[in-house]
């Protein structure tokens, strides 16, 4: 999960000023956590507690009501009685990770991600985005190669993941989709040699920058056995008392890399 806070702190920055090189200081001026991070650390409490995703998700939004979140995610957090808004935006994927750490088999992850996402994010779209990323981090803990990772995710959910971050990078932009967005982190994880290489392979696509991140970081902790400490260390002190609190009983409870 620091996987993935990390490359949204490190994203945060870039994310209205996109570049398209992997040449940036990780933790530039200006960073900090995002909806990104608030909404992920909600589904670990989620998850640790057996509360529903809807309630963890709303009382974290409303205790960072200043986070970055989109338009109709803030209307959701504000309504008496809130709904489902058949969105097929990235932050269904986004929040995910968790579920990828936290399942014992691929059928409890699609499951579990499916849950996490509805309450919000019930387009097809949004659980399809939910459910890859979560699946990615589970075949990457559960000891699956680059290519595996790939045709499985692939073959399930009809991405093409055979182009490189070379490739997409001079014309891709903005994208707030899942479709847009899924794809395109898992690629940076593909493509890259390194937790660090594959968070400058998001942030270097010039999009979403701090979701990007996030979600390939999520995978890329996984793969790669863990965050380094240089990165790992300088991101955690980012965090509230209560988000990194949190953090640390989700990493003792599912004896998780650091």
């Amino acid at each position: 999960m620091i996987g993935a806070i990390a490359g949204d702190i490190i994203g945060s920055v870039y994310e209205h000023a996109p570049l398209k090189s992997k040449d940036f200081p990780l933790f530039g001026r200006g960073c900090r956590f995002t909806d990104d991070t608030v909404l992920t650390i909600a589904v670990a409490a989620a998850i640790l507690t057996g509360r529903p995703y809807r309630e963890t998700l709303r009382e974290f939004g409303q205790r960072y009501p200043a986070a970055g979140y989109g338009g109709s995610f803030y209307r959701w957090l504000q309504a008496e009685n809130p709904q489902p808004y058949n969105s097929w935006g990235n932050g269904a994927a986004m929040r995910v990770s968790p579920v990828g750490f936290a399942c014992a088999t691929a059928a409890e992850v699609l499951a579990e991600a499916a849950r996490s996402a509805a309450c919000t994010h019930n387009h097809p779209e949004g659980i399809k985005g939910a459910q890859a990323a979560a699946l990615a981090v589970f075949l990457a803990r559960t000891g699956n190669s680059r290519e595996e990772i790939r045709a499985e995710i692939a073959t399930r959910f009809g991405y093409d993941l055979s182009r490189t971050v070379a490739a997409i990078r001079p014309g891709y932009s903005f994208d707030i989709s899942c479709q847009g967005t899924v794809p395109e982190a898992l690629i940076a994880f593909l493509d890259s040699t390194s937790y660090e290489d594959a968070i400058r392979n998001a942030v270097s696509l010039g999009g979403d920058s701090d979701t990007l991140a996030c979600i390939s970081g999520g995978i890329a902790e996984t793969f790669y056995g863990g965050v380094p400490a240089a990165i790992a260390g300088p991101a955690i002190q980012y965090l509230t008392p209560d988000l990194r609190r949190v953090y640390e009983q989700f990493y003792r409870q599912y004896d998780m890399i650091k």
